[in-house]
């Protein structure tokens, strides 16, 4: 780990808040992501059932 000094508390914090964020954004679009893949499946199931 390298010596920050006085600046240790900014840096530190800085990377938390950063791999939050990055975790909270990969989480909501995984989320996301499952909803369409249903709503697709959905459209499909019934266009096939029209046909």
């Amino acid at each position: 780990m390298p010596e920050l000094g006085k600046y240790a508390e900014a840096v530190l914090s800085s990377y938390a808040v950063s791999l939050v964020l990055l975790i909270a954004l990969a989480l909501f679009s995984w989320r996301r992501s499952v909803r369409v893949k249903n709503a697709l499946k959905d459209i499909e199931g019934k266009r096939k059932s029209d046909a």
